[in-house]
Parts: C-alpha cells; sequence; structure tokens
C-alpha cells in the first residue's frame, strides 16, 4: 500500500492528534471564565473525527504503514462508538467540574490523548502497535486519576493504579518480547502463520501467552487483577470514574479480539482455559461481594467485574458469534455504565456527592422522572427483559452453550440471579424508602437532564429493538 493510503487509512487518528496540539496551545492562553472554550473545542475535535473517520475510510480489511496499522470495519465502528461516549461523558461532567473548581483543560485533553490510545489500539496492526496504544490510553488514565490534586484519595487511588498498571504492562510487554524471540515477527497477520508452524504444545508460546492474559486481565480488570478498579472507582473524581468506566473497556475488548482472536487464534484451546478460570472468578466475586457495598460506586465497580465476566465469556467461546456477542456486550455496558454514573453526577451538587445508596432514598417522592430512569438502568444492569442488559447476556450466554460449555452458562445465570439483588436493592431504595429530612433538591442544568434522559430511554428503545446493535456486531465480525 502507498504511503498516501497507509495515511488515508490513520485519517482520524492524525486528525485528533493535531486537535489535541490546538486544544493544548489554546488552553494556555485561556482564563477560567473562559475555560468553557477548551470544552467546546473537545467537544468539535470529537465532531471532527467521527466525520473523518466516515468520510476517509478505506473498504474492506486494510493493512497500512507497514503492516502496523490495521483499518476494518470493526475498527470504525468501535471508533464512532469511542467518539460518541467520550463526548457524552464530557458533557456529563461540565457541572460537577465547574462546581468544584475542577473546570480545567487538562481534564479534557486527557481524556483526548485516552481516546486516541483507544483508537490506536483499535486499528493495531502489531504488537509494537498495540503496547504503544495501550501505553498512551493508560497514562492518560494515570493522570485523570489523580486530576483533584487536593484529594489524599485519589492520589493514593492513582498511585496504585499506576504502580499495579506499570507491572501488568511490563508483564505482557515480556509476553510480546517472548513471542518476538519464538516467531520473528511484531505483526499480527504473520504472527498467526508463525505461531502455527512453531506448534500450540510449545511451552515458550504457553508461557508468553500467560503473561499476556494477564496483561489483558488488568486493563479489563478481571479477578484476580481487579484490586485497583473498586479503588480508583470509589477513589477518583466521579467525571474521572465515569471516563474509566466508559472508554476504555472498549480498549480493553479490542486489545483481547487483536492479539487472541487475530494473532494467536492457533493457541486458542489454551487461553479458552486460562479465560475461563478469570471469567468464573469474576462472576463470583464480582456479584457476591458488590451486595456488601454501601457505596454506589463501590457497588458499581464490583458490578463491572461481573460483567467484564460476561464479556470474557463471549471471547472465550473462541467462535465469530462469541466475539460478535462480546462486542455486543461490551456496547451495551458502556452505554448502560456511562448512564448509571451520569445519574450520580446529576444528582450531585456543591458539597453532596449523591454517591451512597442512602443518598438515594425516596427519590421518586422528589423526582419521578429521574427515579424512572435510574430504575431503567438498573433493570437493564441486572438483566431484566426487555432491556438491552437481557439481550447482551442471551447472545453471550448462548455462545457458550453452542461451544458445549453448559456449566459456564449455568453459572453465568446463577450469577445474573445473585447480581439483579443488589441493583434492585437500589430500585427499592428509591420506590418504598423514606426520603431524607432535608429537602432533595436537583440543581442540574437542562442539556445534562436530557442527555441522561436519553441515556436511559436508549437502554429501553435498544431492547426492545435489540437487532439495531446485533445485526451492526455481526456485519463488522463476519
Amino acid at each position: 500500500m502507498g504511503a498516501g493510503l497507509g495515511l488515508q487509512a490513520a485519517a482520524a487518528e492524525i486528525f485528533l492528534l493535531a486537535a489535541i496540539c490546538v486544544i493544548l496551545l489554546i488552553d494556555v492562553f485561556l482564563s477560567e471564565r473562559t475555560r468553557w472554550v477548551t470544552y467546546v473545542l473537545s467537544l468539535l475535535s470529537l465532531a471532527g473525527a467521527a466525520w473523518v473517520t466516515l468520510n476517509f475510510g478505506v473498504e474492506g480489511r486494510v493493512s497500512a504503514l507497514d503492516g502496523t496499522f490495521l483499518a476494518d470495519p470493526m475498527g470504525d465502528v468501535l471508533k464512532l462508538f469511542a467518539y460518541g461516549t467520550v463526548a457524552v461523558c464530557f458533557v456529563y461532567s461540565r457541572e460537577y467540574l465547574q462546581l468544584r473548581d475542577l473546570f480545567r483543560g487538562e481534564y479534557f485533553v486527557l481524556g483526548l490523548v485516552a481516546l486516541l490510545g483507544v483508537m490506536v489500539m483499535i486499528s493495531a496492526g502489531s504488537l509494537l502497535t498495540v503496547y504503544l496504544g495501550m501505553e498512551l490510553m493508560s497514562l492518560s488514565l494515570y493522570a485523570m486519576v489523580a486530576f483533584d490534586r487536593e484529594s489524599g484519595v485519589s492520589a493514593e487511588s492513582a498511585m496504585k493504579y499506576f504502580v499495579l498498571g506499570t507491572i501488568a504492562s511490563g508483564t505482557m510487554l515480556y509476553g510480546f518480547s517472548m513471542l518476538y524471540g519464538l516467531t520473528g515477527t511484531l505483526q499480527l497477520d504473520e504472527l498467526a502463520l508463525a505461531v502455527r508452524e512453531v506448534g500450540a504444545a510449545n511451552l515458550g508460546l504457553i508461557f508468553a501467552l500467560a503473561f499476556i492474559i494477564v496483561g489483558i486481565g488488568f486493563k479489563f480488570g478481571a479477578v484476580p487483577f481487579h484490586s485497583w478498579l473498586p479503588d480508583v472507582y470509589h477513589g477518583a473524581p466521579t467525571p474521572v470514574t465515569l471516563f474509566v468506566s466508559a472508554a476504555p473497556k472498549i480498549g480493553s475488548f479490542v486489545l483481547a479480539i487483536r492479539l487472541l482472536a487475530e494473532g494467536l487464534d492457533a493457541l486458542v484451546a489454551s487461553w479458552q482455559n486460562m479465560l475461563i478460570a478469570l471469567c468464573v472468578l469474576s462472576l463470583l466475586v464480582g456479584n457476591v461481594v458488590a451486595i456488601a457495598q454501601t457505596n454506589l460506586k463501590r457497588m458499581l465497580a464490583y458490578s463491572t467485574i461481573s460483567h467484564v465476566g460476561f464479556i470474557l465469556l463471549g471471547i472465550l467461546a473462541g467462535t465469530n458469534d462469541g466475539y460478535q456477542a462480546a462486542m455486543y456486550y461490551t456496547l451495551t455496558y458502556v452505554i448502560m455504565s456511562v448512564g448509571s454514573f451520569g445519574m450520580i453526577l446529576v444528582l450531585s451538587r456543591q458539597g453532596f456527592e449523591a454517591d451512597r445508596l442512602e443518598d438515594f432514598k425516596g427519590l421518586n417522592r422528589h423526582s419521578p422522572w429521574f427515579a424512572a430512569i435510574m430504575l431503567l438502568l438498573m433493570f437493564s444492569l441486572a438483566g431484566v427483559p426487555p432491556f438491552i442488559g437481557f439481550w447482551a447476556k442471551l447472545a453471550v450466554i448462548g455462545a457458550v452453550l453452542d461451544v458445549g460449555l453448559v456449566w459456564l452458562a449455568v453459572l453465568a445465570v446463577l450469577m445474573s440471579v445473585v447480581g439483579a439483588f443488589y441493583y434492585l436493592r437500589v430500585v427499592k431504595l428509591m420506590y418504598f424508602d423514606e426520603p431524607p429530612a432535608e429537602r432533595f433538591e436537583i440543581t442540574a442544568g437542562g442539556t445534562l437532564r436530557t442527555v441522561l434522559s436519553a441515556n436511559g430511554l436508549a437502554v429501553l428503545v435498544l431492547g426492545i429493538f435489540p437487532a439495531l446493535l446485533l445485526d451492526l456486531c455481526a456485519r463488522v465480525l463476519p
């Protein structure tokens, strides 16, 4: 492929990188009163990246830039979804940041850099590009978690996240080096062929695979590599928690698909067993520990761990149907997670974080509409039909049934029942408990209320018409 077509395939990444540089330059000259300019420019950059992706894409699956870059339909869809996710995160975060004197350009720039890392991972055609994108995303997230410099809890969470993340990244890099030593290539397409020649029984390949699985497990937040996740979700400012729970999950999914399904598909029997262990532990620990939580952000953190278990169900099936189901689950989880943390941001105000379960007592008395939106989100997360979460769980469970893992499907159903308890507890607090003595005041602006309403209704509409997303995933992952 010529350099021109190669640059065309990477046009969205190049555009976003240029936009980040421009925003950084402009932000230096902005005062506190004009900081909104950075916010608006960030949203315009996302819209521009979406336009570039739609208009400068290439047909089919194309390898570019000496095989280090890959453009395909799945990548385009995931990028567009990531743009929308980050844009919604920025809209949700604006009022919260303004009220707490955290409305600074760094938040938006770091978010865009993290998104750029996700985009590089999505388009990765070699192990080198995978690692570059992963570190670009990770380093930005470490800085975002420590964004509130006056919060000791945030600093502690960021340090733990950084240390454990560095170890996980180093472990994965060691696995990459072993693969290179055994196969002599870094490109994923050539790697798939070379692994078959070396042989799936090669002990060195198994060790390399184990190191890579450790890195993937950490990025997902799967048990036993999950210890950072509850602390980060709880300790970081809620806008950062919202961001960490959303766009990086898309990056984690594509990391697993590019490495396992495309580069190491010949080792499917080995990585399937490893993922089964992570999946079972994540389903058990995530759901059981979530029951004991009294803080909503920590509850959603352990809930995330259980949802990671469901995403892994689809991937470990090792079939195209499984990968489609995992992609569908990832997209639906992001929609539900963004809405759940968005609700916390809508209800929060100066001096009130709205992150405890008891803060939702009697919400229906004061705001029936937002109580109904939260009910939709909780029912969807619990997998209650006809919401989108039900179809996502049905898809991944069906994928493992197709490959004969009946016991794993039964476990997933049982854990869904357990998980329903803590989601329905939130509904019970909103509708059946007495509200606090002090007046419950919601100060969120019209834009925030509108976006949250659309977010909540999306889980219902996409649940009633599940084919909208299911067919899309099937088309881009044939």
